[in-house]
């Protein structure tokens, strides 16, 4: 008799199997917005002790419309001011847009922490008569790697990716001449070729800010691309004019677009100013932007 059934059986469990292989087979499901960024700030949480995972995930981050290069969410934070504050701001018609960037770079950690630093300021309603866009890290999979670096996943240099006029010309011949083809400061193939930095640009277009703050560490300086009247310092940092590099951020925002790029060089990659610094430097930040603020010229 159980000869008889065997091959009725295979024909009723070989479809079973197929399906079940299928359904292995197939890709899982992307996160939706709110577990992504709940994954995000676990992430980033563990990666550095001094950002709270369950303040992260209170903000109201938002994943931006493109991942990194293996699949993290590349998140913001906008705060606009309220009426009150809007009408009272510098131009009489509208708050300073002002952008913040941290963690281009995935082994400077203070450049990502003292973002989240900042953050706790906003939430205490500090500046809040400006309308922020934050980034507070650019480069999830540099940071999140063991041990973090610099570049993204592909080894590229998001700061010499940027789509700058002289990219073409210069970003090579830069990276082989000027640094002898070291490999932290690879600018890419061609311009903006990476997730990161092609999301960036999008973000820029769209926010259209007035000021871009970019974060970086170790060189313990100001750096200044752009019009309006550079700051001479912020805290303990004193400007110190880095250069334009091809592809860099300062020479996209503050050289092609118009839009002035402040960079804040902390002086440590792994050691946070202390709190009076990080402070000092937020005050006479917001103090810049106030006297200084010119609109954007984004087109």
């Amino acid at each position: 008799m159980p000869g008889r059934f065997a091959p009725l059986a295979r024909r009723l469990i070989l479809p079973l199997l197929l399906i079940h292989s299928a359904a292995q087979a197939e890709p899982a499901a992307p996160l939706p917005s709110e577990a992504r960024v709940e994954a995000w700030c676990d992430d980033v949480g563990n990666r550095l002790f001094s950002v709270s995972a369950r303040f992260c995930k209170g903000l109201g981050l938002q994943p931006g419309d493109s991942p990194s290069v293996e699949g993290r969410a590349l998140v913001r934070l906008d705060r606009a001011p309220g009426p009150r504050q809007t009408a009272s701001s510098r131009n009489g018609t509208r708050a300073p847009r002002v952008m913040m960037i941290g963690g281009i770079h995935g082994d400077e950690l203070t450049s990502v922490s003292i973002v989240f630093k900042w953050l706790e300021r906003l939430e205490a309603h500090e500046g809040a008569d400006i309308h922020w866009r934050v980034i507070p890290l650019a480069n999830p999979d540099g940071l999140l790697m063991s041990p973090s670096q610099r570049m993204n996943a592909r080894g590229v240099d998001l700061n010499r990716n940027f789509d700058t006029p002289d990219w073409s010309r210069k970003a090579m011949a830069y990276w082989e001449g000027r640094t002898r083809r070291d490999p932290r400061r690879f600018p890419g193939h061609e311009p903006v070729s990476e997730p990161e930095t092609q999301w960036l640009q999008r973000e820029i277009r769209d926010f259209a800010p007035d000021v871009i703050v970019s974060i970086h560490a170790p060189y313990g300086v100001l750096d200044f691309d752009g019009p309006a009247e550079e700051p001479k310092r912020f805290g303990r940092l004193r400007l110190n004019r880095l250069g334009v590099y091809p592809g860099s951020l300062g020479n996209y925002g503050g050289v092609f677009k118009g839009v002035p790029v402040i960079t804040i060089e902390l002086p440590h990659a792994t050691r946070m100013p202390s709190t009076r610094d990080q402070q000092a430097i937020w005050r006479d930040m917001l103090k810049w932007i106030g006297q200084n603020f010119v609109p954007g010229n984004l087109s």
